[in-house]
């Protein structure tokens, strides 16, 4: 997939929050749809399989699981769906030891198409240690964070699917 020269917005606020936007060339609807088609998550967000494993996802009380990693490493992500307000917003709570905290998945109308916002507000374990090993891995994870979001822009125009 070639990327546009589409920009993504770093809009985080607080040391334990990552928000990122990006505008796409779509209409909330189907912005919407390829936001919350887990199972083809894989092809625009770097390195992670998403499936559901409660009510497919797409309900309060709904689950879902994500694997970020390479190979054989990997971190597993439990989530469970806390609300659920199509086409606007899809918001979960991380389940796990060690990712913990909140997520929400937004769509916002704006001139020409739409905006995709990804805002996580976690929880970050081990006290000290975890709050230096954040800002450790911080750049990291939000560039690849951009950069995925820079593909879903790519992608999500296209999509084709079932809207939720």
């Amino acid at each position: 997939m070639s990327l546009p020269l589409t920009t993504t917005r770093n809009t985080s606020a607080g040391p334990s929050q990552l928000r990122v936007e990006v505008d796409v060339a779509a209409p909330v609807e189907r912005t919407w749809a390829a936001a919350v088609d887990w199972h083809r998550q894989h092809e625009w967000m770097l390195a992670t399989r998403v499936r559901a494993t409660v009510g497919g996802g797409h309900r309060v009380g709904g689950r879902i699981e994500a694997t970020t990693g390479v190979g054989p490493l990997g971190l597993v992500d439990e989530m469970e769906v806390t609300g659920w307000d199509p086409p606007r917003g899809a918001y979960v709570k991380h389940l796990g030891r060690l990712i913990r905290g909140t997520a929400a998945f937004e769509v916002r109308l704006r001139p020409g198409g739409s905006t995709f916002v990804w805002t996580e507000d976690l929880d970050l374990p081990l006290g000290a240690a975890g709050r230096v090993g954040f800002r450790l891995a911080r750049p990291l994870i939000v560039y690849g964070l951009r950069l995925s979001l820079r593909r879903f822009a790519a992608w999500a125009p296209d999509y084709v699917g079932v809207t939720r």
